[in-house]
């Protein structure tokens, strides 16, 4: 599962990265993943938008076992 969460992650980063920031995967535990955001987005008020509206939904999306994303 760490695998494809990390392929997804790599779809994310190009639209993170576009903005001055990036997404580091942190950990995985019983469908729960962890993430850090970094760089411009680190401090972003938008970042718990990005994380669920964006990560979560993308992850869900193309790792069905993933049940939620967190920011660590």
């Amino acid at each position: 599962m760490k695998e494809e969460v990390e392929n997804a992650l790599d779809k994310i980063r190009p639209m993170l990265q576009a903005d001055g920031g990036d997404v580091e995967l942190v950990g995985i535990k019983d469908g729960v993943v962890k993430v850090r955001l970094q760089g411009a987005c680190k401090g972003c008020p938008m970042s718990q938008m990005t994380i669920k509206n964006g990560i979560e939904k993308m992850l869900k999306e193309q790792v069905p076992e993933v049940k939620s994303v967190e920011s660590a």
